[in-house]
Protein backbone atom coordinates (compact mmCIF):
# COMPACT_ATOMS: atom_id res chain seq x y z
CA UNK A 1 0.00 0.00 0.00
CA UNK A 2 2.76 2.34 0.85
CA UNK A 3 4.26 1.74 -2.57
CA UNK A 4 0.97 2.57 -4.19
CA UNK A 5 0.78 5.84 -2.27
CA UNK A 6 4.32 6.74 -3.26
CA UNK A 7 3.54 5.98 -6.92
CA UNK A 8 0.37 8.12 -6.74
CA UNK A 9 2.34 10.98 -5.23
CA UNK A 10 4.99 10.66 -7.95
CA UNK A 11 2.24 10.56 -10.57
CA UNK A 12 0.54 13.63 -9.07
CA UNK A 13 3.88 15.45 -8.90
CA UNK A 14 4.56 14.61 -12.55
CA UNK A 15 1.08 15.78 -13.53
CA UNK A 16 1.59 19.04 -11.65
CA UNK A 17 5.01 19.49 -13.22
CA UNK A 18 3.49 18.79 -16.64
CA UNK A 19 0.79 21.45 -16.04
CA UNK A 20 3.42 23.95 -14.96
CA UNK A 21 5.49 23.18 -18.06
CA UNK A 22 2.40 23.57 -20.26
CA UNK A 23 1.60 26.89 -18.60
CA UNK A 24 5.17 28.13 -19.09
CA UNK A 25 5.17 26.97 -22.71
CA UNK A 26 1.80 28.65 -23.32
CA UNK A 27 3.12 31.87 -21.77
CA UNK A 28 6.33 31.68 -23.84
CA UNK A 29 4.37 31.05 -27.02
CA UNK A 30 2.01 33.92 -26.21
CA UNK A 31 5.01 36.20 -25.56
CA UNK A 32 6.62 35.17 -28.84
CA UNK A 33 3.35 35.76 -30.69
CA UNK A 34 3.12 39.25 -29.19
CA UNK A 35 6.72 40.01 -30.18
CA UNK A 36 6.12 38.66 -33.68
CA UNK A 37 2.91 40.68 -34.03
CA UNK A 38 4.78 43.79 -32.90
CA UNK A 39 7.60 43.12 -35.38
CA UNK A 40 5.16 42.50 -38.21
CA UNK A 41 3.35 45.73 -37.35
CA UNK A 42 6.69 47.58 -37.43
CA UNK A 43 7.50 45.99 -40.78
CA UNK A 44 4.08 46.97 -42.12
CA UNK A 45 4.74 50.55 -41.02
CA UNK A 46 8.14 50.53 -42.68
CA UNK A 47 6.66 49.17 -45.89
CA UNK A 48 3.99 51.87 -45.76
CA UNK A 49 6.72 54.51 -45.36
CA UNK A 50 8.64 52.99 -48.25
CA UNK A 51 5.50 53.04 -50.39
CA UNK A 52 5.10 56.74 -49.62
CA UNK A 53 8.71 57.37 -50.55
CA UNK A 54 8.34 55.42 -53.78
CA UNK A 55 5.21 57.41 -54.59
CA UNK A 56 7.20 60.60 -54.00
CA UNK A 57 10.02 59.35 -56.24
CA UNK A 58 7.49 58.35 -58.91
CA UNK A 59 6.03 61.88 -58.84
CA UNK A 60 9.53 63.34 -59.17
CA UNK A 61 10.23 61.09 -62.15
CA UNK A 62 6.91 62.07 -63.73
CA UNK A 63 7.80 65.75 -63.31
CA UNK A 64 11.25 65.12 -64.73
CA UNK A 65 9.77 63.27 -67.71
CA UNK A 66 7.44 66.21 -68.36
CA UNK A 67 10.37 68.62 -68.26
CA UNK A 68 12.39 66.43 -70.62
CA UNK A 69 9.42 66.19 -73.00
CA UNK A 70 9.12 70.00 -72.91
CA UNK A 71 12.84 70.34 -73.64
CA UNK A 72 12.51 67.93 -76.56
CA UNK A 73 9.69 70.03 -78.00
CA UNK A 74 11.72 73.22 -77.47
CA UNK A 75 14.76 71.63 -79.11
CA UNK A 76 12.69 70.48 -82.07
CA UNK A 77 11.19 73.94 -82.50
CA UNK A 78 14.65 75.51 -82.20
CA UNK A 79 15.99 73.13 -84.84
CA UNK A 80 13.12 74.01 -87.17
CA UNK A 81 13.74 77.72 -86.59
CA UNK A 82 17.47 77.28 -87.23
CA UNK A 83 16.77 75.32 -90.41
CA UNK A 84 14.36 78.01 -91.59
CA UNK A 85 16.90 80.76 -90.81
CA UNK A 86 19.65 78.78 -92.59
CA UNK A 87 17.46 78.35 -95.67
CA UNK A 88 16.73 82.10 -95.68
CA UNK A 89 20.46 82.87 -95.37
CA UNK A 90 21.14 80.59 -98.32
CA UNK A 91 18.37 82.29 -100.33
CA UNK A 92 19.79 85.73 -99.53
CA UNK A 93 23.33 84.67 -100.40
CA UNK A 94 22.05 83.32 -103.72
CA UNK A 95 20.20 86.56 -104.36
CA UNK A 96 23.31 88.60 -103.43
CA UNK A 97 25.42 86.52 -105.83
CA UNK A 98 22.87 87.13 -108.58
CA UNK A 99 22.85 90.87 -107.87
CA UNK A 100 26.64 90.87 -107.71
CA UNK A 101 26.83 89.04 -111.03
CA UNK A 102 24.35 91.48 -112.58
CA UNK A 103 26.31 94.42 -111.20
CA UNK A 104 29.55 93.04 -112.59
CA UNK A 105 27.95 92.42 -115.94
CA UNK A 106 26.45 95.89 -116.01
CA UNK A 107 29.74 97.40 -114.89
CA UNK A 108 31.60 95.42 -117.47
CA UNK A 109 29.12 96.40 -120.16
CA UNK A 110 29.35 100.09 -119.15
CA UNK A 111 33.12 99.99 -119.25
CA UNK A 112 33.01 98.40 -122.68
CA UNK A 113 30.68 101.10 -123.96
CA UNK A 114 32.77 103.86 -122.49
CA UNK A 115 35.86 102.65 -124.27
Amino acid sequence: MEQETILKEILNTLKEHSRQMNTKLDESIAGLEKKMDKRFAEMDNRFAEMDKRFDHVDKKFDNLNKKVDGLRIDLHETQETAEFAASKVIQHEKKLREISMQYRMTSHCNQSQNE
